[in-house]
Parts: C-alpha cells; structure tokens; sequence
C-alpha cells in the first residue's frame, strides 16, 4: 500500500483509501488509471463476497472528488459525512406495507438509513440493509423509480467543478425497465461523470449494461491484510486473529461474523457438543428433546446449522493428523477436537458426512423437521460407536 500512496502522496492524502482492507492491486490500478486519463465513465466492480467491493468503490469516489487541491478541505469535510452534492448513491429498497401505489420507489426513500449505515463502514450486505429498512419479507429491487431518479441527478452540473460520481450498489437487482434507462444513461453520459458499479451477480445483469462497463475483477483479501485488521482494529492478539483470518477465507464479512458474540455458529457449536455427547451416552430421551429443539429453527437455519455440522465432521477427522496448517477451527473448537476428534474416523466420517447432507436435502424439500431430526440423532449413535 506504501508505493501506492507514494504515487500521488504529493497530491492527495492517504486516509481516501485507509478503510480498505488489502486489495493493494485494484487500488494502484484505478489511481493509475485515474492518472494517466485512462478512466472509462464506467466501472464493475466484481469478486467474491466481503472481498471489500464497496469499500474500494466509495474510497475511489472519495479519491476522485478530493483531487482538485483548491476544493479539497471543503470536499473532505463533506465526505467525512457521505454528503457531497456530487456524489450520488443508487441502491436496491423495499416498497414499505401502507405505500401509495402510485410511488415510484427510489433510494431518496430511504437516505437516512442508508447514510447511518455507511457511516458506521463500507462493508455490510443485504441482511443488514434489509433490517435498516425494517423489511419483513420484502425484496429488495431498482425500479422505474430509481431510473429516473438518477436521470434527473446525472443531468445537473457539477457543484464542484469536477467529477460527479454515482455509486450503484447491486445493479443486478434493476428490473428490466430500470436497467435500460440506465443503459440508456452509461451509452451517453454526461462529461467528467463515473458511474462505478458494486456487484454480486455480474451474469444477472444485461449483456448491454455488461459490455458497455469496464469490470474490475477483485480477489479474495490477502489472508495477512485481514490480520493486520484484526490486530489494528479491533485489538486481538495475533493468534486470534491468524485464527480467525484462516476461517474468514479471505472474506472480512466472514471476519466480523466471528467477532460477533451473538454469532449464529456458537449455537451451531453448542448444539452439535450436545447431540454428540448425548449421542455418545445413548440418551434417546434427550436426543428427542434435542432434537424438538432444532425443530423449531425454521428451515433455513436447520440448513446452516447443518452445513456447520459437515464442516465439524471434516474438521475433526483432519485434525487426527496433528496437521495445523490443514485445520481451520476456532480456538473453542480445537479445545473440543482435542477430546473429540478420535471418535469421527475412517470408519465413520463419510458416512456422518452423508447423513447430515441427506438430512439437508430433506428439511429443504419440506420433510417434517421433528423426525428428520430425531432419527438423524438415533443414526450418529451407530455411527459414533465405529471404531
């Protein structure tokens, strides 16, 4: 990151780029590009999730409104509050129970939560969004609404001078009739105008809209840099956090899921010790209640729990190798794979593995929960018994 600011430290200060995490290649890219007036009027940006797509795209419109040196102090303080009159934000809203059917839903509709969300980080996903927006069952789309919307935006000069930037968060939840204005609007922009678009589904989007951007394909978060982060901003000790950037894969989403104390997978945790100690003890009265107990989840969450169970299985089978560098668990969970790992071996870990995806399979095709559960529980007996 160093030789990279050292390219225009001259000119700009570091702290456009200092909430990105990693991703040292696209920043030098676009700053080059940017510098040399190579920039297309615009950008897609693509990569696997919490890669920091979003994070880099509101750093490079923080780089692009702050490069005129006379407008840059002015420029900065309203940036500082994700208010500038040149910068434009596009994303998807819920149409909320009790809205006038006439409304054209646009993002305007919902700037205050979209504003104290941002300022609290560039990185979030569409879970947190919809519980900003208090959504019930909603999805989340662009319509006509938007389209317009940003027509009428697009058109206005400047404020400043210089560029006008429009960030668009998951384009590829446009209906088609709001992504052919935009298409209309990318196929003739208006001068010193950079569209850069944050996506999670480049393939839902229109083979027109796609061919005129130009895609920045990020990667994965260097395992390192999602250390450093750890250790810099939120004060682990560098075991904690090598632990947790081995488990994020490169996805600092993933990362703060960890951090999170009301994390989903410490109850997947608890409840897979409890089904294999019971199990082990062969309880069938508490296996039953167990098992009345994840019943009452909801499906989706019976899936979750599940897929955590078949990395468990995995996990503890590759730990009987005595192998770190092949392990990706939680320090809880060595401490459990310490006592536990002898009993998922050769002679059981794929058909355990198995029975969990089967299971899997059943609760998403509608199979009653409280039997599926039960007897999954009754099988782990048998199986734990395989030496």
């Amino acid at each position: 990151m160093r030789s990279i600011f050292q390219t225009f430290s001259n000119k700009h200060q570091e702290v456009d780029f200092k909430e990105v995490i990693g991703q040292q290649e696209t920043i030098a890219r676009l700053v080059k590009m940017t510098d040399e007036q190579r920039l297309p009027h615009a950008l897609l940006f693509t990569g696997p999730e919490g890669c920091g797509k979003m994070a880099v795209a509101m750093a490079f419109a923080s780089y692009l409104l702050t490069r005129d040196e006379s407008q840059r102090r002015n420029a900065e303080a309203m940036l500082a509050k994700w208010q500038h009159p040149d910068l434009h934000f596009s994303y998807p809203v819920i149409r909320p129970a009790g809205t006038n059917s006439d409304h054209k839903m646009e993002s305007d509709d919902f700037a205050r939560e979209w504003n104290a969300m941002i300022m609290e980080g560039p990185y979030f996903t569409m879970d947190q969004w919809l519980e900003r927006m208090g959504a019930a069952n909603q999805q989340a789309l662009m319509g006509v609404g938007e389209s317009d919307s940003l027509l009428r935006k697009m058109a206005l000069k400047s404020s400043q001078g210089g560029y006008k930037v429009c960030i668009i968060w998951l384009p590829e939840r446009m209906n088609l009739e709001c992504a052919n204005k935009l298409l209309k609007l990318i196929e003739e922009p208006p001068a010193m105008t950079v569209f850069l678009m944050v996506c999670e589904a480049p393939d839902r989007l229109l083979d027109t809209i796609l061919s005129r951007t130009q895609r920045i394909a990020m990667k994965r978060i260097d395992d390192n840099a999602v250390k450093q982060a750890l250790t810099q901003r939120r004060g682990l000790d560098d075991d904690t956090a090598q632990r947790i950037a081995r488990l994020a894969n490169g996805n600092w989403l993933k990362a703060l899921d960890e951090l999170d104390t009301g994390n989903e997978n410490r109850l997947f945790f608890d409840m897979f010790k409890m089904l294999m100690r019971l199990a082990y003890q062969r309880n069938a009265k508490e296996l039953k209640r167990w098992s009345e107990a994840v019943a009452a989840y909801g499906r989706e969450r019976q899936k979750r729990m599940l897929l955590y169970f078949m990395r468990m299985v995995r996990e503890n089978f590759v730990y009987n190798f005595h192998n770190k560098d092949l392990n990706y668990l939680t320090q809880e969970e060595e401490e459990f794979a310490k006592n536990f790992a002898r009993f998922i071996n050769e002679a059981n870990v794929v058909e355990m593995d198995e029975l969990f995806a089967r299971v899997y399979r059943d609760i998403g095709q509608n199979a009653n929960p409280k039997i599926q559960f039960f007897d999954m529980s009754l099988k782990v007996i048998m199986l734990l018994l395989r030496k």
